[in-house]
């Protein structure tokens, strides 16, 4: 320890004072040793390797300097050959000695001495213990021979005098060679250098070039030198001659003569096909890898052109097409590129659309991770308008898909900060991960939103997905069924919004109801206001009622079939009248709904006609038919300024809150029932929502319906006695987006008299169906399995759902079964008839729509316009449309329900009875809806009977109608004695199927006595008998299943069934629709709570109190 002290020099006193005034004492006897590190890089060999090789900018000069050097030694070259005079005779001394100046001569004894200097030297600072890998190597032996001889002449020139030494030629050609290493070198140096990675592709050009330019320099001074003995060819000459040899034409008139310029080009041309080949082999890979990557995003075209960026794990055509048809069917979108960024090698299918010269010039591909900086550089994501992110919801692990999504989204976020994020969730517990990002879509909470109002509100699925897909309203205009141009007319209808002084349709009503100008506007321009947001809120209300008064500055949202900007108005009446609502609403002609065209592009719709109609049309007030009809009073008027005490519930909507029940019952409910926020969220990021609980929390094992534990002994869902029909749905797990499913049907604005029991099944064998109650469950939902989402051939990932529904279709004919698939492609396996001739023509139209390029060819299945079918991924558009309509995400969220805002209002719907017919009109509708309860239609969803031909569906025949087309009266009582055996004792029979099937086979053949016509109906008839006799096996067969349970076969209707009719939706249809019995009306009621006074709390404000703060952990869904 002594000597280690006396080696280590003491501190420097100042060092010692603040060591005192630190109170460090022990600094005396300090044994610490300072140590230097990298003392290797100190030596004058180290320094060298860093100044020439380690450095990236210093080494760079220096290749670049012996580019220059190399360059300018050929450059010598040719000013030699130029200079020299051509000398006679045919001797070989003029292969070895040439002419050359003394300056000339100088000149490259200089070059040639720097370019020695500089080889030896690199050679040394890059020797690793064998010289002859120095030695040896290609490069130095050419500087070798380019170098040395010129040395060599300089030091007999100048040491023995011998001038003609300089003289000796010197293949200074070859030194191309070094310059083209030397350019090699200097690009991969110049890459380094700018931080940037340099492209293989580009390299390769580079490489090939410089190796045929060499080759090429190197045939032309080789042949002039060696036929200074023969033709004494120039350097032109030599030109002519190595392009035209290398080009394969070889016209013959300029020819090497001496067999040395013979020999040479022969070995020029060897050299060449083993040379060029292997360059050309490189680059044809590369080229091939270049286009199965997709190469780079231009800088230049990423600043002066607009695009955005399409992240995905792996690319399907349908989510392409999808994509790319919803993009681009905005016009101020048609000139932006669309980038698609994907780690998998492109599909067939996409590259043979991507060929499409429509796509091919403005979508480019890349193959690439966007959790690499270099891969999002190449998209230029930097200068990206948006970047959308979509999860594989093919993936077997959801919530694995999930993570690569939120990785995804975090890398994009790092690396462009300002680059808005348009993100796809699958999970809703993993939607917090994202909340930064500008827009996002969790597909589960949409999913079981919609499912779950399908069960209240009929085809909401229909509804949104109409609503959130870009459409002119022109499918279904060439069919010549009356429904399919009405619903495909109205399925053009979409959201907007516009600021309402800058609006033709609103401006009129600044300082008047929302309710007056939602009604008048549609009157009067035919378009559905139904939400307004101020322009110092970032919150949209949804029907904010009649108590909120327009303001010039707030922005309005509506539905109509094109935007206003994009809309010329014809025959419109400026004047203003002091009683002009009086006129509009007591005269005997209908309401004068003026014109209006929806122009978009070459395309003009008529949308309401401007005539006047007859005196013998629908008026405001009831008709009268008769003297016993009393008349009813007219509608009233739609105040500007509404009273909000006169509004109130209306009889037309048969959906009396608990509040007008009778005391007693008021009592019991409020016993069971409470109203407040769920005390526990599934997840983070699920908006709190005000419903219905129950007071006490149910303990886990009642909530098992098919096992009896020790507070109840049901069994089974009959044995519960409960009042309202059961929802069910069939899931494969219980996962957080139930919650989702739950939450809307029991939102607080829903009675509490028509709250529906929800069962939850997990797996659905026919035992487990009949103990929940699906014979009498108002709705079943089936969720697509996540499980089977995946398989070998993408479309077959529904194959299980659809089957097993299928199966649920022909056992409970009656029952509505509502389903989820992944491929909107398979929806028309639901409700499957092989021989069913009407879906058979739906399929021929649907193939016509797509061909005209329709984005909503499948719309006219009739499972699709019913709603009892839907696929998340149509859904995906409102991501997409979210890029145009920032807001749609959130009205979307409003009408689901997933999200709630003090004051805006909810979808519900009404049903029109018998007792409503009297409005007639869809306007008349409206305004009574806006004068009474201040609910705002929005559309409307319609059964009917199908009326088809017999080319066009199946024809059922009783046998009784067979009977009158005999003439035997044999005959007529052959079929009698069958007749009798297809009374109500069939499902005693096990047999009957096949006595049926005999004794249509028999009719068929007796066929050829009648007319094609009836050869048809007897067709038909075999075909009607052997579905009865079918439907009469299930039935048999469910009917034993349940006596083998226990159960009571009462109320399984197996007869029943949907066949008949077929229901569609029609979005904003025009005021002069007429509304039908069974007519179901969509709804925008407005808040409940607005009209509640905040002075005098009702019971239902005290029980929500009490719930939600002294028994807020015991309260439950």
């Amino acid at each position: 320890m002594v000597d280690l002290e006396s080696e280590v020099p003491p501190l420097p006193p100042r060092y010692r004072f603040r060591d005192l005034l630190l109170g460090d004492q022990g600094w005396q006897n300090d044994d610490r040793v300072q140590v230097e590190f990298y003392m290797n890089e100190n030596t004058f060999k180290e320094r060298l390797k860093l100044f020439f090789i380690k450095n990236q900018r210093s080494s760079l000069r220096i290749r670049l300097f012996n580019f220059s050097l190399k360059l300018l030694s050929c450059l010598l070259y040719i000013i030699r050959v130029l200079l020299e005079n051509p000398s006679q005779g045919n001797e070989w001394s003029h292969i070895f000695w040439v002419n050359r100046s003394l300056p000339l001569w100088g000149l490259q004894v200089s070059v040639a001495l720097i370019s020695l200097f500089e080889t030896i030297l690199l050679g040394y600072l890059s020797y690793k213990g064998n010289i002859w890998e120095q030695i040896l190597r290609i490069p130095f032996i050419l500087e070798i021979i380019n170098a040395v001889p010129f040395i060599i002449s300089f030091r007999f020139v100048f040491q023995i005098f011998w001038p003609s030494l300089r003289n000796l030629f010197v293949p200074v050609f070859l030194n191309c060679w070094l310059a083209k290493h030397a350019l090699e070198n200097m690009i991969n140096d110049l890459h380094r250098a700018i931080q940037r990675t340099q492209s293989a592709m580009f390299n390769q050009v580079l490489i090939l070039i410089s190796t045929l330019l060499c080759l090429i320099f190197t045939c032309i001074c080789g042949i002039q030198h060696l036929e200074r003995i023969g033709k004494k060819l120039n350097l032109f000459d030599s030109l002519y001659f190595c392009i035209v040899t290398f080009s394969t034409v070889g016209f013959g008139d300029v020819t090497p003569e001496t067999w040395s310029s013979k020999l040479f080009v022969v070995a020029m041309i060897c050299v060449a096909l083993v040379v060029l080949p292997i360059q050309f082999e490189q680059l044809a890979y590369l080229w091939m890898e270049r286009q199965k990557s997709g190469g780079n995003y231009s800088r230049h075209r990423a600043q002066t052109e607009k695009h955005v960026v399409l992240c995905v794990s792996s690319l399907k055509i349908d989510l392409l097409m999808d994509f790319l048809n919803e993009f681009y069917a905005h016009p101020r979108l048609q000139d932006y590129y669309v980038v698609i960024l994907c780690p998998t090698e492109m599909d067939v299918q996409v590259r043979r659309v991507l060929q499409i010269p429509m796509w091919s010039q403005r979508v480019i591909y890349l193959q690439g991770s966007a959790l690499k900086d270099q891969d999002l550089l190449r998209a230029k994501m930097d200068d990206a308008e948006a970047c959308f992110i979509l999860s594989s919801r093919c993936e077997v692990d959801r919530t694995s898909s999930d993570h690569q999504t939120i990785l995804r989204a975090w890398a994009v976020k790092d690396f462009a900060p300002n680059c808005p994020l348009y993100v796809q969730i699958l999970k809703p517990e993993n939607k917090f991960h994202i909340k930064f990002a500008d827009h996002v879509v969790c597909e589960e909470e949409f999913k079981y939103a919609m499912l779950a109002l399908n069960c209240i509100c009929p085809a909401t699925s229909t509804l949104i997905t109409l609503l959130v897909h870009t459409s002119r309203g022109q499918e279904g205009q060439q069919s010549p069924e009356q429904w399919q141009k009405m619903y495909g007319r109205c399925s053009g209808n979409e959201v907007y919004h516009i600021v309402l002084e800058e609006s033709t349709f609103f401006a009129e009503y600044e300082g008047k109801s929302f309710t007056y100008a939602s009604f008048h506007a549609h009157k009067k321009f035919g378009v559905c206001l139904i939400g307004v947001r101020r322009e110092d809120n970032k919150n949209i209300l949804l029907n904010p009622g009649p108590r909120y008064i327009m303001n010039s500055t707030d922005i309005c949202f509506y539905i109509n079939i094109t935007k206003e900007e994009n809309s010329a108005f014809k025959n419109q009446d400026q004047r203003r009248k002091s009683n002009v609502s009086r006129s509009f609403y007591h005269g005997p002609s209908r309401l004068p709904v003026h014109s209006i065209i929806a122009s978009m592009g070459t395309v003009a719709i008529d949308l309401q006609d401007t005539s006047c109609r007859s005196a013998s049309g629908p008026t405001l007030s009831l008709p009268t038919e008769g003297s016993k009809e009393v008349r009813r009073p007219s509608i009233a008027p739609v105040l500007e300024v509404a009273d909000t005490s006169s509004i109130q519930t209306c009889d037309l909507l048969s959906d009396q809150s608990e509040d007008e029940t009778t005391p007693d019952e008021e009592i019991s409910s409020n016993l069971e029932y409470a109203k407040g926020y769920p005390p526990y969220s599934p997840y983070i990021g699920s908006s709190p929502t005000f419903c219905h609980l129950l007071h006490e929390k149910v303990p886990f094992c009642c909530l098992r319906l098919d096992k009896s534990c020790q507070h109840n002994y049901y069994e089974d869902a009959k044995a519960y006695g409960f009042k309202n029909k059961l929802i069910i749905v069939a899931a494969e797990t219980a996962g957080n987006g139930l919650y989702n499913f739950i939450v809307p049907l029991r939102a607080y604005y829903r009675p509490k008299k028509e709250l529906n029991p929800i069962v939850l099944l997990l797996d659905n064998p026919l035992d487990d169906l009949l103990r929940c109650g699906v014979t009498f469950a108002a709705n079943m939902v089936v969720v697509d399995k996540e499980s089977t989402m995946s398989a070998e051939e993408d479309y077959m990932a529904d194959a299980k759902t659809i089957v097993n529904v299928q199966t649920l279709f022909r056992l409970f004919s009656s029952l509505s079964i509502i389903t989820e698939l992944t491929h909107p492609a398979n929806m028309r396996f639901m409700q499957f008839r092989a021989k069913d001739c009407y879906s058979l023509a739906l399929s021929k139209l649907e193939k016509k729509e797509r061909e005209r390029g329709s984005n909503l060819a499948f719309m006219f299945r009739l499972p699709f316009a019913a709603g009892r079918v839907f696929s998340i991924s149509m859904l995906d558009t409102l991501l997409y449309q979210s890029f145009v309509k920032d807001y749609m995400i959130s009205i979307t969220r409003l009408l689901l329900g997933l999200d709630t805002t003090p004051g805006s209002g909810f979808l519900c719907s009404m049903k029109i009875t018998a007792d409503d017919l009297w409005i007639r009109t869809y306007a008349r509708l409206y305004q009574k809806l806006c004068s009474s309860t201040g609910d705002v239609p929005i559309g409307i969803y319609r059964t009917e009977s199908q009326k088809l031909t017999t080319s066009e569906s199946q024809i059922s025949i009783s046998v009784e109608e067979w009977e009158d087309t005999k003439d035997s009266r044999e005959q007529g009582h052959h079929r009698g004695n069958h007749r009798n055996s297809t009374s109500s004792d069939q499902s005693d029979h096990p047999l009957l199927r096949r006595k049926s099937m005999q004794w249509a086979r028999r009719l068929s053949r007796k066929g050829p006595k009648h007319s094609g016509k009836t050869a048809e109906k007897i067709t038909q008839q075999r075909l009607n008998l052997y579905r009865r006799s079918e439907r009469q096996e299930l039935a048999e067969l469910v009917k034993n299943r349940m006596k083998h349970l226990g159960l009571s076969t009462v109320g399984y209707d197996e007869m029943n069934d949907h066949q008949s009719t077929l229901s569609y939706i029609l979005i904003n249809p025009s005021p002069d629709t007429r509304i039908e019995l069974n007519d179901v009306v969509y709804l925008i009621r407005p808040d409940p709570l607005a009209y509640l006074p905040n002075s005098e709390p009702s019971r239902r404000n005290s029980i929500c109190n009490v719930t939600g703060q002294d028994s807020r952990e015991e309260t439950q869904l």
